[in-house]
C-alpha cells in the first residue's frame, strides 16, 4: 500500500506531550501564562477537527431539540476544510442533521462573473452538497451585483444576521498577516460589512480557486470586525508552520488593529485550535524554560536553549557563564550538566560537528564526528528538485561541491514547472524560430506554420488566466528544461544524469494541481532502481508558499517507503534541504556546508541560468527580492548565526536535516 502523506509525520522537534496537553488545571495555568487567548494544541489538524466537531455537534443537536436554529459563519480558504470534512463524516456516519443550521460565508470575492468559483462555491463543494442543510438556510453576499448595489448587498446580510439573532459560532482561519476574513491589518474594530481591498497575500492564497492569480478579484464583500466580534462563540484555526509567527503574535502580544485577529483577546468566548506546527513559536513550545522548570532536557532542547541564551546575551556559546544561565531561567540545565562550562562545551562541539566541506563524506578520514560517512568514497547521489531551479536555489553550493569532489551526481526535476513561465517567454522563442526559418528559407514548413499560429494565439486569442493548452505547456516546459540543462552543464553534471520526471499530478495547465497517484510514485521508484543512490537530497519545505514542494516531498517519501527494505537502500542516507524562503532552525541542523565568496558567486551564476524565473517569474510572492537574492541572504544569515554562536566565520552556509524513513 502506498502512503501518500508521509511528510505530515516529519517531526523535527520532539515536543513533550505535557507542554501541549497539561496534566491538570494548575499546570495549564503555568504553561499558558504568556497566552492571552485560550489555545488548544493537537499533533494534527485532523485530531483538532474531531474535537471541534464534537462540540459543534452537541450544540447543533441541543438547539434542534429545543426547536431552535443554529447559525454558523465561516471563513473561506484552506483552514476550515478539515472541520467541514469532519462535519460531513458525522452526517454520513452518525446522522448529524443540519436542517436547523444556517450557514453564512464570512466574505465573498467581488466582482464574481462566474459563481462556480469563490467562497460559496467552495463551501458547496466541500460541505453543502454532502449534507441536508436546506438551501433557504444559506445566506451570502451577492457578488454579482453592480457597484451601486454593493452597499445594499452588505446591509441585507447584516439584516439577515440580526433576524437570526446573530452568529452562534464563527469558524475562522487565521490569515498570514493576522487578517480575519478580509479584514486586513489597519481595519477599524468598528467596521461593519462592506467592500474590502485584497492585499497581495490574500490574492495569492486565493489563486488556486481562480485558476490563476490574475483572475482573483481585487476586492471582496466581507463581514466587518464589528459583526464578527458579536459572535456568541469564536473558533479560530491555525494549521502549519506558515502560521507559527502570526499565531504567537495573536496569542501573546497585546491586541491591535494592525493584527485584527488579536482583537479576539477582548472576546468573552473564543478558542484557538492549532496543530503543533502552527504552535511552534508559542513560548511554552519554543522556549518552555521561560514558563516552567519541569521539562525533559533532550539534546535538541538543550541546543535550542543554549543557542537562545547565546543570542539573548550577545555572547558566544563558550563565553556563557553560570550567572547567564541563572538570570535567564536556565539554572536547572546546570543541574543536569554540572556546570556552565560542561554544557557550553557539549553544545559548541555538537554544532561544530555539523560543519563540513565534504557533503558527500571525506575520504580516508575519521568520520565519527562528521555528518556524512567516509565510505563509499565515491557515492551515487540523487538530488530531487520540485521545479527545474530549486536545486541550485536551495543547495547550489553543495551541489557543485559534490560534483567537484568526484561523486556520481544525478539530478531529478520532479515537475516541468511550466505554469511558472510567462507567455512572453514563449512568444520570444516563437519569434526567434520565425526569424531562423526566414533566414533558412523554411517559412513554408509545417512546423513554422504551427509556430506562427501558436504565436498569434498567445498574442491575440488567449483569454487571461485560462487553462494552458497542451502546446503552450510543452513550450513552457521545454524552456525550463533547457534552462536546467544549461545550469547542469555549468555545474559539471553529465547530460545523461539529468532526469526530467514530469510527474503527472502537476500537468493540469492550472495552478490547482491533481492528487498524487500510483503513476507519480512509480516514476520515482523506477529512477531509484536505476540509480540506486547512496545519498538522496529532497526539498523539505513543509510550508511551501504554493504547495508543489510539499507534494513533491510526499511523492519522494512515498517512493522511498516502497523501496526502503531493498538491499541497496541499507546504504542510503537522505538529506532534506529548504527552499529560498527559510532555513532550518539551529537545533535541527545536522549538516552545514560552508561557502566562500567565490563559491557563493558560482551559485548565483547557476541560478541566473534560469532566465525565465527572474523578474518575470509569476510566483515571487510578497517578497520583492529575486530568487538569487533571497537565497544569498538566507545563506549569509545562516553563516552569521554560526559566527554569533562563536563558530568559524564563513561567507555563507547551506544547511541540511537528515530524514529517517518512518516504519
Amino acid at each position: 500500500m502506498i502512503r501518500y502523506n508521509l511528510s505530515s509525520q516529519v517531526a523535527l522537534t520532539h515536543v513533550e506531550e505535557r507542554l501541549y496537553r497539561p496534566l491538570n488545571a494548575f499546570e495549564e495555568q503555568i504553561l499558558t501564562s504568556k497566552e492571552r487567548i485560550p489555545t488548544d494544541i493537537y499533533p494534527t489538524k485532523e485530531e483538532a477537527a474531531k474535537v471541534i466537531v464534537d462540540n459543534l455537534s452537541l450544540e447543533i443537536r441541543s438547539h434542534a431539540s429545543e426547536g431552535e436554529h443554529y447559525t454558523i459563519a465561516i471563513s473561506g480558504g484552506h483552514s476550515p476544510i478539515a472541520v467541514l470534512q469532519e462535519l460531513v463524516k458525522r452526517h454520513k456516519e452518525e446522522g448529524l442533521s443540519f436542517k436547523n443550521v444556517h450557514l453564512i460565508p464570512m466574505y465573498e470575492f467581488y466582482p464574481l462573473k462566474d459563481t462556480s468559483v469563490g467562497v460559496l462555491a467552495e463551501l458547496r463543494e466541500e460541505f453543502i452538497k454532502h449534507v441536508d442543510i436546506p438551501e433557504s438556510n444559506i445566506h451570502y453576499f451577492d457578488a454579482t451585483v453592480g457597484q451601486d448595489a454593493i452597499e445594499r448587498s452588505a446591509r441585507k446580510l447584516e439584516e439577515t444576521l440580526a433576524e437570526l439573532g446573530g452568529i452562534d459560532c464563527l469558524i475562522v482561519g487565521i490569515g498570514r498577516r493576522g487578517s480575519i476574513g478580509m479584514n486586513a491589518p489597519g481595519t477599524s474594530a468598528n467596521a461593519g460589512a462592506g467592500l474590502a481591498v485584497l492585499d497581495k497575500t490574500s490574492r495569492k492564497e486565493a489563486a488556486n480557486s481562480f485558476n490563476h492569480q490574475d483572475n482573483v478579484p481585487n476586492t471582496a464583500i466581507t463581514l466587518g470586525l464589528k459583526d464578527v466580534m458579536k459572535a456568541k462563540k469564536v473558533v479560530m484555526l491555525a494549521w502549519g508552520d506558515a502560521k507559527a509567527d502570526m499565531l504567537k503574535r495573536i496569542v501573546e502580544d497585546k491586541p491591535s488593529e494592525m493584527c485584527p485577529a488579536s482583537l479576539f483577546q477582548l472576546h468573552d468566548d473564543v478558542q484557538i485550535y492549532a496543530d503543533l506546527q502552527a504552535a511552534d513559536m508559542l513560548t511554552r513550545i519554543r522556549h518552555p524554560w521561560i514558563v516552567t522548570d519541569n521539562m525533559q532536557w533532550t539534546d535538541q532542547l538543550t541546543r535550542r536553549a543554549v543557542c537562545w541564551l547565546s543570542l539573548e546575551t550577545e555572547k558566544p556559546i563558550l563565553k556563557l557563564t553560570h550567572d547567564d544561565y541563572i538570570d535567564h531561567k536556565l539554572g536547572n540545565l546546570l543541574a543536569v550538566y554540572g556546570s556552565a562550562y560542561d554544557v557550553n562545551i557539549k553544545i559548541f562541539n555538537d554544532i561544530q560537528h555539523t560543519i563540513t566541506g565534504w557533503p558527500g563524506g571525506k575520504p580516508n578520514s575519521d568520520d565519527s564526528n562528521r555528518p556524512e560517512r567516509a565510505v563509499p568514497e565515491r557515492k551515487r547521489v540523487l538530488i530531487f528538485s520540485p521545479h527545474p531551479d530549486d536545486d541550485v536555489i536551495s543547495m547550489g553550493g553543495t551541489f557543485h561541491r559534490l560534483v567537484e569532489q568526484g561523486h556520481d551526481v544525478h539530478i531529478a526535476y520532479q515537475t516541468s514547472g511550466n505554469i511558472a513561465v510567462g507567455d512572453e517567454e514563449v512568444i520570444r522563442y516563437l519569434s526567434y524560430l520565425r526569424n531562423v526559418a526566414k533566414e533558412l528559407n523554411m517559412e513554408e514548413s509545417p512546423i513554422m506554420e504551427h509556430a506562427l499560429k501558436l504565436r498569434h494565439f498567445l498574442l491575440h486569442e488567449k483569454e487571461e488566466g485560462s487553462v494552458e493548452i497542451p502546446e503552450v505547456r510543452f513550450m513552457k516546459g521545454t524552456i525550463r528544461q533547457e534552462e536546467a540543462r544549461t545550469a547542469c552543464r555549468f555545474l559539471g553534471v553529465e547530460e545523461d544524469h539529468v532526469h526530467f520526471l514530469n510527474l503527472p499530478f502537476y500537468e493540469t495547465g492550472a495552478i490547482k494541481k491533481g492528487d498524487l497517484t500510483e503513476e507519480d510514485i512509480n516514476i520515482i521508484i523506477d529512477l531509484l532502481h536505476e540509480v540506486k543512490p547512496h545519498q538522496i537530497f529532497v526539498a523539505g519545505d513543509l510550508a511551501d508558499p504554493h504547495g508543489t514542494h510539499k507534494v513533491c516531498l510526499d511523492a519522494a517519501f512515498a517512493a522511498i517507503d516502497q523501496v526502503k527494505h531493498e538491499e541497496w537502500f541499507k546504504d542510503c542516507w537522505i538529506w532534506m534541504y529548504r527552499g529560498a524562503w527559510a532555513e532550518w532552525e539551529i537545533d535541527h541542523i545536522e549538516m552545514a556546508v560552508p561557502m566562500s565568496p567565490e563559491q557563493l558567486r558560482f551559485k548565483r551564476n547557476s541560478i541566473l541560468k534560469h532566465q525565465s524565473q527572474m523578474e518575470s517569474a509569476p510566483f515571487l510572492g510578497d517578497d520583492e527580492r529575486l530568487f538569487w537574492q533571497r537565497s544569498e541572504d538566507r545563506n549569509r544569515a545562516t553563516a552569521e548565526l554560526y559566527r554569533q554562536l562563536g563558530l568559524a566565520s564563513y561567507e555563507a552556509i547551506e544547511a541540511f536535516v537528515r530524514y529517517h524513513p518512518v516504519d
